[in-house]
């Protein structure tokens, strides 16, 4: 068994594969291609969002991958200026009409704030609402499982003040280098599983001469190393990529990390990501 065949289950007692494929980044008219190669390699869980663009391309890709849609786990997120009911319910069903999917997996509220007000406002309200229109969209199966991505505990804390569905995953950048264990147990206590994305921190991890080393040790190589790590912290793992030969070699991590390394990869503070510290996830805030 590889890890492509393993899966965690859900609150709500839906299966989720442990890997899967991330989009950030790949153009509309390359995603459908990124999506038929993953899914011959055998991965079957595919992430995109309505700001990643390319959700028309990752749709075609999972309608022309020949494999049923019932085994292909899809997830897509609201964009995370989406902050009031109708314009949630809207962007909803825009999502299933641009992916051409009479149903998506697991839909996010992308972030408890706008990009453009990131870890500053307070967006409660406008959080509740979207929250409101997802709710209803898990209701009538629109969507199957409902969470969110970016939120901190005091962020989820308000939201499940008047939700009647508690969040079923929230998706968090999680990297050795970056390992926010206080909200990774407050999850786990609340049964939300944890997506991991950027599980190689933008490619930039592959600097940190510590990760490398220790890659060397187990044989592996460094995204391999940091792609297992997110998995046996019991994260989905999301890493990104559009190449079929890295698609392979993200999926060979049916080793295991002992202990002590990963207590090493936890303690571990690495968080400069050059270029891509522009994006308010990379910004520090």
């Amino acid at each position: 068994m590889t890890i492509l065949n393993e899966t965690y289950t859900l609150s709500n007692g839906v299966e989720i594969p442990k890997l899967g494929l991330g989009t950030w980044f790949i153009d509309d008219d390359k995603a459908a291609a990124a999506v038929r190669a993953a899914v011959e390699i055998g991965y079957r869980n595919i992430d995109t969002a309505q700001a990643y663009g390319n959700e028309r391309g990752v749709g075609e890709g999972v309608g022309t991958a020949g494999v049923a849609r019932d085994q292909l786990f899809v997830s897509t997120k609201l964009a995370a200026e989406i902050k009031d009911y109708d314009g949630a319910v809207a962007a909803i069903d825009g999502s299933l009409h641009t992916l051409g999917l009479d149903y998506i997996d697991l839909m996010l509220i992308h972030s408890p704030q706008p990009w453009d007000d990131f870890r500053d406002g307070d967006y409660t309200e406008g959080n509740r609402q979207a929250w409101r229109a997802l709710e209803e969209a898990h209701q009538t199966g629109k969507v199957r499982s409902i969470g969110v991505s970016n939120f901190l505990q005091e962020d989820v804390d308000r939201l499940l003040e008047t939700a009647a569905v508690a969040p079923h995953v929230n998706q968090l950048l999680v990297h050795a280098g970056n390992t926010p264990s206080e909200l990774l147990k407050y999850c786990e206590v609340k049964g939300f599983l944890v997506q991991a994305y950027s599980p190689i921190a933008h490619g930039e991890i592959l600097k940190n001469p510590e990760v490398a080393a220790m890659a060397e040790r187990y044989g592996v190589s460094i995204p391999q190393l940091c792609i297992r790590y997110t998995i046996q912290l019991g994260t989905v793992s999301l890493p990104k990529s559009a190449n079929p030969n890295h698609m392979r070699a993200n999926a060979e991590v049916d080793f295991e990390i002992s202990d002590a390394d990963m207590a090493a990869l936890q303690d571990l503070h690495d968080q400069d990501y050059g270029d891509s510290a522009a994006f308010p996830v990379y910004s520090g805030k």
